[in-house]
């Protein structure tokens, strides 16, 4: 019998996947309504129908759940393909046969142990299928993905769900790292053409009545579960129209032995892009000449493996370029310099609570613009100037509140996907204090927040050719003049 499904049957969003054979994780995710779980069911009878062995294991968190669910959904893409002749479908323990012994069994996750009960009539297990993965836990994705071994033929999982938290394992292991063999993709309601418009309408509603459901079931943005500091909202619509990067990757220099400082120092001329798709540097918008930009940088303090700088432009508030790795503090320091220069010569403010090293390090390579601090000795009264931006008592409610009204005001000034993240789990917490969620982090929502308060307090091209404005942090404002460090 030949079967003959024509492609208008699919999304064309997911067609692309119907025949990935190379990747071990295929991940959809996404939006409610747009028709992941549907694809994952067409693209599975088509393997059953088309390979000459496919076995799929169907887990949800529940067992019960599977029958009204998944088992109902292939059931209804058989009846609407046509292909009753060549499935048999058995109600009572949940199992579909095609004509050629390729079967699917549904099982859940509350039961463990019948997992590893589950046979085959023909071969072995090759594929698993886990719907609304986001409701299980990492341990249990680990058992099933050490069960599905064999070196007879390629063996793949599938993972459909919505993305309810940026804290969730899914996000951590498949998304805020790079995986080989695993291929991610996201879609929403807009790109399933089958869906009716009052269902689109109902999605639509949410934008006004509940942000986070809005978010998360109609952008298919990463959910946040708790009072966020920032406008999740916007923040959540910039997250779904960012442009991406125009390039990425690091910099290359060489170095050359100063008599005069008796040190080893970056040779400008050297300084060279090099494109990585896995660099540390994204730039959004290049330079222009005449430019003024802005550096600021926040170090990888306790509890965090990120070094972050972020550059904003000093006129216009848009950030252009972000630099964010796990990296040794003195390389940090030397690309710090490179963006710098890349930059015009951008003025550089690097957070000095935690280590000084990078400030020390750019200070000691001749950087000649760095953000100099006013600070009175509360024994002496003596004016002390010091390197870096100190976050204090004082200086962080003024920070976070400046970067809370570019969100507001100016999303679209925003344009770098892990700082967004960020702002999605930077919240209250108990005593009120702004800060990262247990297991996040705020390096790219520091270092940019310290980036718009110097933008705020330094006239633009205040500080060229190594002068610097000056500002006591710890015993209120004064007035910003220009001056030699």
């Amino acid at each position: 019998m030949r079967v003959t499904i024509p492609k208008s049957a699919f999304n064309s969003r997911f067609y692309p996947y119907l025949r990935d054979h190379t990747h071990r994780y295929l991940l959809f995710y996404g939006g409610a309504g747009s028709g992941k779980s549907v694809f994952a069911v067409q693209r599975y009878l088509y393997r059953l129908l088309t390979l000459p062995l496919c076995n799929v294991l169907v887990v949800r968190a529940v067992a019960a759940t599977n029958r009204d669910s998944t088992y109902a959904l292939f059931r209804q893409v058989i009846r609407r393909w046509g292909l009753e002749a060549l499935f048999a479908c058995k109600e009572s323990d949940l199992r579909i046969t095609c004509v050629n012994g390729n079967s699917v069994i549904f099982k859940g996750l509350d039961d463990t142990e019948k997992l590893k009960s589950i046979t085959f009539s023909k071969g072995e297990l090759t594929d698993i299928w886990v719907e609304e993965a986001s409701e299980i836990q990492e341990e249990d994705f680990n058992q099933l993905d050490v069960r599905l071994r064999g070196k007879g033929t390629q063996k793949q999982i599938v993972l459909t769900f919505n993305p309810v938290s940026v804290l969730h394992w899914l996000k951590g292991r498949f998304f805020d790292r790079q995986d080989p063999r695993a291929v991610v993709m996201k879609s929403t309601y807009r790109d399933n053409r089958f869906l009716d418009e009052d269902y689109k309408h109902t999605l639509e509603s949410y934008k006004e009545t509940d942000p986070y459901y809005y978010s998360v079931y109609c952008l298919g943005e990463w959910g946040v579960l708790g009072q966020t500091i920032f406008d999740a909202q916007k923040v959540s619509e910039r997250l779904a129209s960012l442009p991406g990067p125009v390039r990425r990757g690091e910099f290359t220099f060489a170095t050359w032995y100063s008599p005069e400082a008796n040190q080893v120092l970056v040779e400008d001329a050297s300084i060279r892009w090099v494109e990585n798709p896995s660099g540390p540097i994204q730039i959004y918008r290049e330079p222009v000449p005449g430019g003024a930009y802005i550096l600021g940088a926040d170090t990888a303090g306790e509890g965090s493996d990120f070094n972050v700088g972020q550059v904003i432009d000093h006129l216009g508030g848009e950030q252009l370029c972000t630099i964010r790795g796990r990296m040794d503090e003195d390389l940090f320091a030397k690309q710090l310099y490179c963006l710098g220069k890349y930059y015009n010569t951008a003025l550089v403010s690097v957070e000095a609570n935690f280590s000084s090293y990078p400030i020390r390090e750019l200070e000691r390579l001749r950087y000649p613009r760095q953000y100099v601090r006013q600070t009175e000795d509360s024994f002496t009264h003596r004016v002390r100037q010091s390197y870096g931006f100190k976050t204090s008592s004082v200086t962080r409610p003024l920070v976070i509140a400046g970067l809370v009204e570019v969100v507001r005001e100016h999303p679209d000034w925003l344009n770098d996907r892990d700082t967004l993240n960020e702002m999605l789990t930077f919240v209250r917490n108990e005593s009120g204090r702004p800060e990262a969620q247990q297991g996040a982090h705020d390096d790219c929502v520091m270092s940019l927040a310290i980036a718009y308060y110097v933008r705020g307090r330094v006239p633009a091209g205040t500080g060229e050719q190594g002068g610097s404005p000056f500002l006591s942090i710890e015993r209120g404002e004064r007035s910003w003049t220009n001056g030699a460090s």
